[in-house]
């Protein structure tokens, strides 16, 4: 119920909600169960906002029926005119979501129940579904005659090489079928009718359409930048891509973005072409990016004004819908599988509440009409720059009608200065940087690798151009680059040379980012700094938190827990991230790296059998990290790997995925070893806020295939 308050927050006006079918009354009608319906429409009401009501949405309602179930149509009808009874003021339905979708998806490729395979049942399914819709509408608007139906459908366009576009041409005209089903235009004249008719319908199921037209008060257009497709019979060319194909040609059906050298129609030439074939009114329904927290907001603010260039256009477009507020498990995987993984929308459920996202600050402003001034925004999305194409660039678009953004034209060109390795914007205004502390550490060029990757502009400071235990040094930088946010990714990272060097160890760890985050504070610009495990004593046995007492047992581990405190007490609003036992795929000295090495030539490797830590994956420290900076938290954050592991285990666990003989694995207590400083033997981090980080199996997966790469 909470969450409902946090959407109006944000200035939703209306909100696709579920009243699923198989939830609210999966044994029948009799035996429904409201009570979850009752609380949550009624609180949308109190709160203005308008429900438009989902009953069935990529299911196939409750055990009793399915999507070829004949009768299914009549039963959904009954289920929907109980929800209109109970709900009278309700005016807005979507009885089933993306009618060709589902079908396809169950009836075609077998993703989903009842996984079919053939012409014929998907065929079946989306017929029953469109009848179904029907005469759920009809049975609603008995009850309540004011009531619209907003139907969605994923909206995309296929192109093609010469050779293909015979079924390039087949599957546009496939894509309106649900919506040219509803409104009554599927006619004899029409391909799609032969086409069905060949699968084995009737005549009379179709022309049942024509007596019976729904035409929907508003498209929902669902997009996504896989939504657009390109079919190439070159197979050698896409080398890691599935082939597909028909009974004619064999060929590889991979997202138009990847491939096509101008760009695509994109949103806004779909939406042009809806408009042109219904005349009815728009409304972007779905546009979610599982993606980078940039990404994420370049492309909702990107689909936002392709809506607002078609309303100037004179295209009825009635709203943008932020898909999903509360992010999606398992989409990547198209729900065939329970992997967990999750990408987060405007909302990241992944600690004890929901967390607003850069997003939240996005939607709040587009809803109250401001101008979004988030510095990522200034540089185009993924899909606009060169590194989209993954495959030899093709024409796509011989007819002109691309959309031009796609063509990167001279005031977004993304270029790569050689000189300095950072990216540069030709734009006529300058794009202020992310400025990062640490050109020669691990973890500094993993920050400047990835900012590359993600499209962020940076600058990346040797100790020469900011001293940051200098004031002054620190103030100068920061007034030439005008930085949005600051990253300091330098230190003292000698654990047992800090022994001997109390006070060079405290004058970087410490002092150093307490001079930054004042320098910060006065010229308003937000920062980024790191911690470490080692402000812990072990003492503990479960995941340390980030309210738990610090308690260091060595002079680096002081620095730490010293700078945090300087650091939070100077800026408040800094975010500090606590982290552990770093490896990754692009520096050649971390524990992970020097094992395999040492155990690959035959020698004996050392490693302590009672340390238990939290190993973390250097990428996927950086990625979340920059994501946390540009959502604005600030705080205390504990980020690493999920995993509860010694150092032993570790150097095991990455033999054995290497291949490599682990019996060079000499396990020793931690006494043993001949450490200056102590350390704990359970550091292992937990969080309070959100465990972002995928557990270390995973990471692993991706360090040795990074590995490859690099």
């Amino acid at each position: 119920m909470e969450d409902l308050d946090r959407f109006a927050e944000l200035g939703v006006r209306a909100l696709r909600y579920p009243v699923l079918w198989e939830r609210t009354a999966p044994n029948g009608l009799e035996s429904a169960d409201w009570s979850w319906a009752d609380e949550r429409l009624g609180r949308l009401r109190e709160l203005g906002i308008h429900p438009i009501v989902g009953l069935v949405h990529h299911g196939s309602g409750p055990r009793h029926t399915s999507l070829i179930d004949p009768s299914f149509p009549e039963k959904l009808a009954e289920f929907a005119r109980a929800v209109a009874q109970r709900y009278p003021w309700v005016d807005r339905y979507t009885p089933v979501n993306e009618p060709l979708t589902t079908a396809r998806f169950s009836g075609l490729y077998g993703h989903w129940y009842p996984h079919g395979l053939d012409g014929i049942t998907f065929a079946r399914a989306l017929l029953i579904e469109c009848r179904a819709t029907v005469l759920s509408m009809r049975a609603i608007r008995e009850v309540n005659p004011a009531a619209q139906l907003v139907q969605t459908e994923d909206m995309g366009k296929t192109y093609s090489t010469p050779l293909l576009a015979y079924q390039a041409e087949f599957e546009n005209e496939r894509r309106w079928l649900s919506f040219d089903l509803l409104c009554g235009r599927l006619n004899r004249s029409r391909p799609m009718w032969g086409y069905l008719c060949y699968l084995g319908i009737d005549e009379a199921e179709l022309d049942w359409f024509l007596e019976n037209p729904c035409p929907p008060d508003v498209l929902g257009l669902n997009y996504y930048v896989t939504s657009e497709r390109f079919l190439d019979e070159r197979i050698e060319n896409y080398p890691d891509s599935s082939v597909c194909g028909n009974e004619k040609d064999k060929y590889i059906d991979i997202e138009a973005v990847r491939v096509c050298a101008e760009g695509t129609v994109g949103l806004r030439g779909l939406m042009k072409e809806t408009w042109e074939r219904y005349g009815l009114p728009i409304a972007v329904t779905e546009a979610h990016l599982g993606c980078t927290r940039e990404e994420q907001l370049r492309w909702l603010y990107e689909i936002w004004q392709a809506a607002l260039s078609m309303s100037r256009e004179g295209v009825d477009v009635r709203g943008v819908t932020v898909w999903s507020l509360l992010g999606t498990f398992d989409w990547n995987v198209l729900l065939t599988r329970a992997d967990g993984y999750y990408e987060s929308g405007v909302f990241d459920v992944r600690g004890s509440h929901p967390r607003p996202t850069a997003l939240a600050r996005l939607v709040r402003d587009l809803a109250e009409g401001r101008q979004p001034d988030h510095p990522v925004l200034e540089v185009p999305g993924w899909w606009r720059r060169p590194v989209r194409l993954l495959y030899p660039p093709y024409s796509c678009c011989a007819d002109g009608q691309q959309d031009n953004w796609a063509m990167e034209p001279e005031d977004w060109r993304l270029e790569k200065n050689i000189t300095n390795s950072q990216l540069a914007i030709t734009k006529p205004q300058p794009v202020r940087p992310l400025a990062i502390i640490g050109a020669t550490g691990t973890l500094g060029k993993a920050f400047a690798r990835l900012c590359e990757l993600r499209g962020i502009p940076y600058h990346l400071l040797t100790r020469q151009e900011m001293d940051i235990t200098d004031l002054a040094s620190v103030r100068a930088t920061l007034s030439e680059l005008n930085p949005w946010a600051v990253v300091n990714a330098a230190g003292y990272v000698r654990v047992d040379d800090a022994e001997r060097e109390p006070d060079l160890c405290l004058r970087v760890n410490a002092e150093g980012p307490a001079i930054l985050a004042a320098a910060c504070v006065d010229v308003g610009v937000a920062l980024l700094t790191f911690s470490s495990d080692l402000v812990f004593d072990g003492a503990g046995a479960t995941p340390y938190l980030e309210s738990n007492a610090v308690a260091p047992l060595n002079v680096y581990g002081w620095s730490k827990a010293l700078a945090e405190a300087r650091v939070l007490k100077a800026n408040p609003s800094a975010l500090v991230i606590r982290t552990s036992a770093f490896f990754g795929p692009w520096d050649e000295y971390n524990f992970v790296t020097i094992a395999l090495r040492e155990l690959a030539a035959g020698q004996t490797f050392v490693t302590a059998e009672d340390s238990v830590v939290s190993p973390t994956y250097v990428p996927d420290l950086v990625n979340a990290s920059l994501d946390l900076l540009i959502d604005g938290e600030y705080g205390l954050w504990h980020l690493a790997n999920k995993s509860a592991i010694s150092w032993t285990e570790l150097a095991r666990l990455a033999a054995s995925i290497a291949g490599v003989d682990a019996s060079g694995v000499e396990a020793r207590p931690t006494r043993e070893l001949g450490f200056a400083a102590l350390r704990p033997t359970y550091s292992v981090l937990g969080s309070e806020r959100g465990l972002l980080l995928p557990d270390l199996d995973h990471a692993m997966s991706r360090y040795f295939a990074d590995r490859q790469l690099a």
